[in-house]
């Protein structure tokens, strides 16, 4: 391998036909080697290759969904082995999908939203989105053990510290920071063996955003962000980070017809 490193960026598009212009310029920007998008909205044979295989991004994972609803996709510089993926979903969305690149096995999850009402009893969206969680727990424990450099990466819908919002009183009771969330969240990357890498890479104190609601008028001045996109790696994998390699690209947040996300990035060391 010639590169010294794989860039690995995690981005949730919603939509990718009409953000393809975004990503391709993004790209050219970035220059990340592996991008994994989530919310891609459209069927495997709609996902638009053309402005990826123009700037040398010939390798692709998508797997769509009909009804314009979930969908993951992971674009890549380097050849990708399509690996089973484990049936996280109860409902069969197109949540979840992971590929071996460069030696590393990288999980794409786009995880529940959960809906408004965070009581499993009345909301079944809520009700999905625990199960998705334990489920999560449940796999990837059985895989922490195995020596695999693995990265999981995703738009998680969960913000699981205090400084992960903007105001963590004021969340406590709304979908994606309430206790029940954040709790089995943790229990995911803690039984999985994942080192959640924003948060050792920077103080618990530190405010860290990667979305911003599109109802804000202005979301830059407000700023009123969580942090719902994540990326994770295992032991093996932790030890290939390379420093202090973490970034939120706040500015593709802006800008023409944006996401409601910005691109998170890692980078890891060749293996």
């Amino acid at each position: 391998m010639a590169n010294k490193s794989l860039k690995v960026t995690t981005w949730n598009i919603n939509s990718i036909r009409l953000r393809a212009p975004n990503v391709q310029d993004f790209l050219r920007e970035q220059d990340s080697d592996v991008l994994c998008l989530q919310e891609i909205k459209c069927q495997t044979d709609q996902f638009p290759k053309k402005p990826f295989t123009e700037i040398g991004y010939n390798h692709f994972h998508i797997l769509g969904q009909s009804g314009g609803h979930h969908g993951v996709a992971i674009v890549s510089k380097h050849p990708i082995e399509p690996v089973e993926a484990h049936p996280l979903c109860r409902e069969g969305h197109s949540r979840v999908q992971a590929a071996r690149i460069e030696g590393y096995e990288v999980h794409n999850i786009y995880l529940p939203a959960g809906g408004d009402e965070p009581n499993p009893e009345t909301n079944d969206k809520f009700a999905h989105k625990l199960d998705f969680l334990a489920c999560m727990a449940r796999d990837f424990a059985t895989l922490r053990d195995d020596g695999t450099p693995r990265i999981l990466v995703g738009d998680l819908n969960v913000a699981p510290h205090e400084n992960d919002v903007w105001s963590h009183k004021q969340l406590l009771k709304i979908v994606s920071h309430t206790p029940v969330e954040t709790e089995a969240l943790e229990k995911a990357r803690a039984d999985g063996g994942f080192t959640d890498i924003a948060r050792e890479r920077h103080d618990d104190a530190q405010k860290l955003y990667s979305w911003w609601s599109y109802r804000a008028k202005d979301w830059a001045a407000s700023n009123r962000g969580r942090r719902l996109d994540h990326i994770w790696a295992s032991d093996t994998a932790m030890g290939k980070v390379d420093l202090p390699s973490y970034d939120i690209h706040l500015k593709w947040r802006g800008g023409w017809k944006p996401s409601d996300h910005a691109p998170v990035s890692t980078s890891f060391a060749a293996l």
